[in-house]
């Protein structure tokens, strides 16, 4: 595709970006199926939601049934709606005597297999003495025929689910993990071990704490999927097009508004998404339009957007579902985790916009006339009641409640904004409803006073809303579609528990990460005579040490990260990442941070990119160029981690503590920094900038990321004679100018 398509051309329209989004999004895409059969497959999805929601509010059941009902409904949707081989006809709508309502029977029989093995554990936890089966207690590591039969079914089908929502990358690097385990005494060095048991590697996968049943499936089921849900309740109902709206308000009218818009609505709009190719689709239908109308090149115009998005999942307070993930990982409250995302957030962000600023400057692109931009009175004016869910989930999660049930809560003041109207009176139900709950909480000691007076209010005012009510059947739609969308994460949750498992049992991840710090040690101890003169060193080999180390786990995150979700990279990384980077000193939370951020990095790292891919779409523009625009624009996140990890103050909440100087100082210096690279990608800082100069502010900006004076001053020092020549060369223009 080429970039001199015509940029004028008209905005996609829904279907078109509906196309998009499952052409680039793995998890989107679904079979066609009779209406019998999607009247079936839609009252499933409805129930899988309903128990969610009810569950999160009223009371969780034991984990073991937990699990497996959210298994369950896993395995019945996934198979009814992926086929088991993506091609072009595979979508389309198929009938025959092999096929019930359009699913083949082979796929019917693998779902009801699927859900008897996750509901066995349930049904034999006290044991079943009519078939010989004992507690669950007296069965650990030694189970019996049935186990092995329900474990090694259940084992299969996930690795099964996961290939065929994600595509094989996920199954197959799985796949190497279960090698390992059970072929240990092959592996060569330090790799080497006795290897596991079959019977004990089955155990161990199948039954609870660690393995499928572990700790990654219990958070997407527990946490993860609510805030899917809500997510796409509140886009659905208003919230998304408040943010875009405002965004335009706040940053259109500037130089190069457009791509402003698409960075600032990205940001907001990553509150509430944790899905990349979604916020891509959703913001940039009209961004990317609206920049190439400026006089933005396609490919740019996808990258900024694509950029941008793929920020949604390191932006507070939702950040996809690692974050929750990493918050039962570290055992600290998930507001931790959120509190510590505030700045690395930020500095990604300060990196895109000023690529966009930079790159608009240098190409003199003006923003949106007055005309075009929305009116902030009639903005408010019609939108203001979907903040309140917002408000709502944020104020119950910051004050020390459980993420689900903040979850809950913005879920029914969504569902309240949006079905409930005070004109209306029969639709009260939904807000009389939720406030019966709130004070049954209160009676039960459940809630403060303050917070049910809070949430009284939000429901009451959440009736107010003057936008259009929706209806029943259209809800019913959202919340199917939130099922849908939580398909893909809950294949890869159950499957990367098997990873877990393998690393728990056989200590791989402290064998790699010996591996890792004693190559980057020897590396380290080879470089530091380069940066020694004398007795004089610039460098320890420490310094060396760690700084290759980081490298090579970044190196790592990325290139494993092509076509892995993140969620799923980051589970698998952290576990093998973190033995190695605690033995170099790094605070727990700076280091899952950092394997984190390059899990999302390698979302705009071509050649796999599905979020450039999916803006590549939208913009007209060659794929490849669009992934290599949202790479260098999203410079700030590949640099923020190192940053973090050498001054941890920037995460506010690390074990070293906070020191508000130190925290300014160091934050300074980074977003300083961020602009320097910024310039030199574009090319252009107060004008435009020769090859050399380029090259000085690109040094200085990576030496200036270090948070040290003495980096600082050679930073700067490296940057001089370019800020020389930039502030002679716009004295210059402006007197030509006037």
């Amino acid at each position: 595709m080429s970039d001199a398509r015509d940029s004028n051309a008209e905005e996609l329209s829904a279907e078109e970006l509906a196309a998009i989004e499952e052409k680039f999004d793995e998890g989107a895409a679904t079979r066609t199926v009779t209406p019998g059969f999607g009247k079936f497959l839609r009252y499933v999805a409805l129930t899988f939601a309903t128990y969610h929601y009810l569950t999160a509010g009223f009371a969780l059941p034991p984990d073991f049934w937990h699990m497996g009902w959210h298994l369950s409904g896993l395995f019945i949707l996934t198979y009814a709606l992926f086929p088991h081989i993506k091609t072009k006809t595979a979508f389309d709508l198929k009938t025959g005597a092999l096929r019930l309502g359009g699913v083949p029977y082979l796929d019917i029989i693998l779902m009801v297999l699927g859900v008897a093995a996750a509901l066995y554990l349930g049904f034999a936890w006290h044991g079943i003495p009519a078939l010989g089966i004992e507690e669950q207690t007296f069965r650990m590591g030694n189970p019996n025929t049935y186990d092995m039969i329900f474990g090694c079914i259940l084992i299969v089908l996930v690795l099964d689910i996961a290939r065929r929502t994600l595509g094989w990358i996920l199954p197959l690097i799985i796949c190497v993990f279960i090698s390992y385990a059970l072929f240990g005494p092959i592996f060569p060095g330090i790799l080497q071990h006795p290897g596991v048991k079959f019977k004990t590697f089955v155990s161990s996968m199948y039954f609870p704490q660690e393995g499928i049943f572990g700790v990654t499936l219990w958070v997407v089921s527990t946490i993860v999927f609510h805030f899917v849900l809500f997510g796409v309740i509140a886009q659905r109902t208003g919230l998304g097009q408040l943010f875009i709206d405002n965004a335009t308000i706040l940053a259109g009218r500037y130089t190069g508004g457009p791509a402003k818009v698409s960075v600032v609505s990205s940001a907001f709009f990553g509150t509430i998404s944790g899905s990349s190719v979604a916020n891509t689709v959703s913001t940039g239908a009209l961004t990317i339009p609206n920049m190439k109308r400026l006089g933005y090149p396609g490919h740019f115009a996808g990258g900024v957007e694509a950029a941008a998005s793929a920020g949604g999942q390191i932006t507070p307070p939702i950040m996809g579902a690692a974050a929750f993930i990493m918050a039962e990982f570290l055992e600290v409250p998930y507001t931790t985790i959120v509190i510590a995302a505030i700045f690395p957030a930020l500095l990604h962000y300060v990196g895109v916009f000023s690529v966009v600023h930079l790159m608009a400057r240098r190409l003199n692109l003006q923003g949106l006339s007055r005309d075009m931009l929305p009116k902030l009175g009639a903005v408010w004016r019609d939108g203001w009641a979907n903040i309140v869910p917002l408000v709502g989930l944020l104020v119950v999660l910051f004050s020390g409640y459980t993420p689900y049930m903040s979850a809950f809560c913005g879920i029914s003041l969504a569902i309240i904004a949006g079905m409930s109207r005070l004109k209306e009176p029969p639709t009260l139900i939904y807000a009389a409803a939720f406030i019966a709950f709130v004070v049954w909480k209160l009676s039960n000691e459940g809630f403060s006073l303050t917070m049910s007076a809070i949430l009284i209010a939000g429901a009451v005012i959440a009736t107010l809303n003057p936008q259009p009510r929706t209806k029943m059947a259209e809800m019913a739609d959202t919340f199917e579609t939130g099922v849908k969308y939580a398909l893909a994460v809950g294949a890869a949750s159950a499957a990367v528990g098997i990873v877990i498992g393998v690393i728990n049992t056989t200590g791989v991840g402290f064998r790699i990460g010996f591996m890792v710090t004693q190559a980057a040690g020897s590396l380290g101890a080879d470089l530091h005579g380069l940066f020694s003169l004398g007795a004089m060193q610039l460098f320890s080999v420490e310094d060396l040490t760690l700084f290759i180390s980081l490298v090579f786990i970044a190196l790592a995150c990325i290139l494993m990260g092509a076509g892995v979700p993140t969620t799923a990279l980051y589970i698998m990384l952290v576990s093998v990442a973190q033995p190695a980077l605690a033995q170099l000193g790094i605070p727990p939370i700076a280091s899952h941070m950092f394997v984190l951020y390059y899990g999302v990095v390698a979302e705009i790292t071509p050649p796999v990119c599905t979020s450039a891919y999916a803006a590549a779409a939208i913009a007209n523009s060659n794929p490849f160029r669009t992934g290599i625009s949202a790479f260098t624009l999203g410079l700030g996140k590949v640099l923020a981690p190192m940053a973090f990890v050498y001054a941890p103050v920037l995460l506010f909440v690390s074990s070293t503590g906070f020191d508000l100087l130190e925290f300014s100082y160091t934050a300074t210096s980074c977003i300083v920094g961020v602009i320097f690279l910024s310039a030199a990608v574009v090319g252009y800082f107060l004008t435009s900038m020769s090859v050399i100069e380029r090259i000085l502010f690109a040094l200085s900006g990576l030496v200036m990321i270090a948070p040290s004076l003495q980096a600082d001053l050679v930073a700067l020092a490296i940057a001089l004679p370019t800020l020389i020549i930039q502030v002679i060369g716009k004295r210059r223009r402006l007197a030509t100018a006037s």
